[in-house]
């Protein structure tokens, strides 16, 4: 089947209890047994719930994997992946992680004796030089947040299990309508459920998906022992998102792209992050690679008194977190996403004071293209 008939109906037959279209919404912490060691399916609702689990083997098929978890959130997700490892284990790491992502590695997780080295990842030989006798996983973001690189996830993938390493892949930003890593060799696909799958901007969530049965097995373990599980209403809300998923995408492409060419064309802007355009470092690879460039870019005002006033001055562009909704969202990275990033690290990678990032809508982009022109004049 087609990708947007696998979105609609995977996980989501009628109801055989009453013939419902969409799968109910199982609001329940417990389920009844007929006796001892006989129920059906389902004990309690950490270790399983039939909504969750709907949504769970529906993602597993998007994604084009076997397997699927579905999370509190997407830090609950990576939290949970990186939980397969063990004190002493090393991580690779791309150094244009979202901001998030590298609080966890290194204000938590560190704590328990994992080690992480950030490199960029656009650079093959970079990853190479870092993966050491102790690697056990490459964590990759493709497009990154919020600099737009790209990696090249075949290439890397083969590196890294040549070396016997593990590779992860934060999908977020793409979606798997326009990327899908597993099928790039990556063993995990992760992501926040938040943004572009549940894509109204209405639920928190987080999953993994993978092909090899040993490694589900224990994450699976994790996710039940842990219980940073996703309920039975978020998880209805992911999967109503998903079922518009390929549609808005689409929309989402052609904005993005409406956007970027106007932003990269007008004199206040010093430099637009977008993989659809040529002028992108790696335009080639993300045509590659990518069924489209999506809906997110960033762009350089030159100074942090430049994207406050610009900032302030938009009218339909809404300034807020999160990213992927219906609705055009801005934002300032150095003070929000990446406020958890050291000040001199962000300088050194390009997250300035003056950049600002856009998650592209899909409302008319003729309207978009004027907030941004009326707020650009008053920078």
């Amino acid at each position: 089947m087609g990708f947007s008939t696998d979105a609609i109906h995977v996980g989501q037959e009628p109801d055989p209890a009453t013939g419902a279209i969409i799968v109910p919404i199982y609001q329940t912490s417990t389920f009844v047994q007929e006796e001892i060691g006989k129920h059906k399916g389902y004990e309690y609702a950490r270790t399983a719930n039939p909504t969750r689990a709907a949504l769970e083997r529906n993602l597993a098929k998007l994604e084009g994997g076997s397997f699927g978890f579905a999370f509190a959130s997407g830090m609950a997700a990576i939290n949970a992946l990186l939980s397969l490892l063990k004190s002493g284990d090393h991580v690779v790491a791309g150094q244009n992680i979202y901001g998030g992502t590298f609080r966890l590695f290194e204000r938590v997780l560190k704590n328990f004796g994992l080690n992480f080295t950030y490199v960029d990842t656009t650079r093959l030989e970079s990853v190479g030089k870092a993966i050491g006798a102790s690697t056990r996983l490459l964590f990759l973001e493709t497009p990154t947040n919020p600099l737009m690189e790209i990696t090249d996830l075949a290439a890397s993938a083969a590196l890294a299990h040549s070396r016997n390493v593990l590779v992860a892949v934060d999908n977020t930003f793409a979606s798997p309508y326009l990327q899908r890593p597993l099928e790039l060799g990556a063993d995990f696909a992760v992501h926040s459920t938040t943004k572009y799958l549940n894509g109204h901007s209405d639920g928190v969530g987080g999953a993994v998906v993978m092909n090899d049965a040993q490694l589900a097995e224990r994450l699976k373990f994790i996710q039940n022992a842990a219980g940073a599980i996703l309920g039975p209403m978020d998880s209805w809300l992911v999967l109503r998102g998903v079922k518009t998923l390929a549609v808005r995408m689409r929309q989402h492409n052609e904005n993005g792209m409406a956007v970027a060419q106007f932003l990269h064309q007008h004199p206040k802007v010093k430099k637009v992050n977008y993989p659809g355009l040529p002028s992108h470092p790696q335009h080639a690879l993300a045509a590659r690679q990518m069924k489209g460039s999506g809906g997110m870019l960033s762009f350089e005002t030159g100074s942090l008194e430049n994207a406050r006033t610009l900032l302030k001055s938009v009218r339909l562009c809404s300034l807020a977190e999160s990213l992927g909704g219906v609705e055009t969202l801005i934002s300032h990275p150095a003070s929000m996403t990446h406020a958890s990033v050291p000040p001199e690290q962000r300088q050194r990678l390009g997250i300035t004071d003056g950049l600002v990032r856009i998650s592209v809508g899909i409302e008319d982009v003729e309207d978009l293209i004027a907030d941004l022109d009326q707020a650009l004049a008053k920078v």
